[in-house]
């Protein structure tokens, strides 16, 4: 089961990946300038999650991994901790999900290329929006954020500025089944 798009080199298509308010286009951008507030909004609103998280989380927690833990901001783990909220009250290890996370961006599940089509596609059941890849967001959301666990204790070891939250946050992590 593969979670580090990243790793594997995977082309991220952002502009046929949707946000509570649209296409994930300007996510590179704002995850180069470290713009985690802009990001949370595009990732988790009202407590659920879009079809970019999963993709944003992969890359923003491969960047953690090779931060020094004193580069970390709260302002980062504030946008972790939102998704963990959002996946709080569902049944992830056991959640119905496709079995590899780049099977996501399989055509099946991207919005059209030409954003003129994205009123009509919202209007009867959007592409990933089933309950098959729907489901898959929550639960690679969760696997990626389990597999980060290492990562934020290590943060927590070493940036005493935000020990209480990413603590908190590991402990939220724990708790989600």
């Amino acid at each position: 089961m593969t979670t580090e798009a990243n790793k594997e080199g995977v082309q991220i298509p952002w502009q046929r990946l949707t946000t509570p308010y649209g296409r994930g286009t300007e996510l590179p951008a704002l995850i180069e300038q470290g713009a985690y507030g802009e990001i949370g909004q595009l990732i988790e609103h009202q407590g659920t999650l879009w079809q970019v998280t999963p993709w944003v989380l992969s890359v923003l927690l491969q960047q953690l991994k090779t931060k020094q833990p004193s580069e970390v901001s709260l302002n980062e783990i504030v946008l972790y901790k939102a998704v963990v909220e959002a996946l709080e009250g569902h049944p992830l290890a056991d959640a119905v999900h496709v079995p590899d996370m780049t099977m996501l961006l399989d055509e099946a599940y991207l919005w059209p290329e030409d954003e003129e089509e994205d009123e009509e596609a919202w209007e009867e059941e959007p592409a990933g929006y089933a309950e098959l890849p729907f489901s898959s967001y929550y639960y690679y959301s969760y696997l990626l954020l389990q597999e980060a666990v290492p990562t934020f204790e290590r943060v927590a070891q070493e940036n005493e500025e935000i020990v209480d939250p990413v603590s908190r946050l590991i402990e939220m992590i724990s708790q989600l089944k």
